[in-house]
């Protein structure tokens, strides 16, 4: 039995371990405790799953309440996955965010599949300036 929280808290080390283990952890700062630490003091939204005392599963996300969320974060363990934790992690989301507001994620490259299959569209208009890059 799965269990889904908002008011679970979770450490540095816990965050790093569910990106290690759902396989997130290669394209996030995870060599980086003060980045980590930020990003989960910063979110504005963070849903947990939990098999007992294991956190198997986080959506993290930054969000005005009202129009849009970025959901930057989706992660499931790997061995927990296929099992409706992501769904239920992202209906859980947006429960709290209400109906009127737009949910924004980019996907991993091995998930591209997984978001349309839920219900989610294609936008091709997203453009990142990466971590470290300034605009000309």
């Amino acid at each position: 039995m799965i269990d889904y929280s908002t008011e679970r808290k979770i450490s540095v080390d816990q965050f790093i371990s569910v990106l290690d283990r759902s396989t997130l952890a290669d394209r996030r700062p995870v060599d980086d405790r003060d980045c980590m630490d930020q990003m989960l003091k910063n979110a504005d939204l963070l849903v947990t799953a939990w098999d007992d005392d294991l956190l198997v599963g986080v959506a993290r996300s930054v969000t005005d309440f009202s129009y849009c969320c970025y959901l930057s974060d989706l992660a499931v363990d790997v061995s927990y996955q296929k099992a409706g934790i992501g769904i239920a992690l992202i209906r859980h989301s947006q429960e709290l965010l209400g109906s009127g507001c737009t949910l924004i994620l980019l996907s991993a490259p091995a998930a591209m599949e997984y978001y349309p299959h839920i219900g989610f569209e294609h936008h091709p208009g997203a453009w990142v300036l990466r971590r470290g890059k300034s605009v000309r």
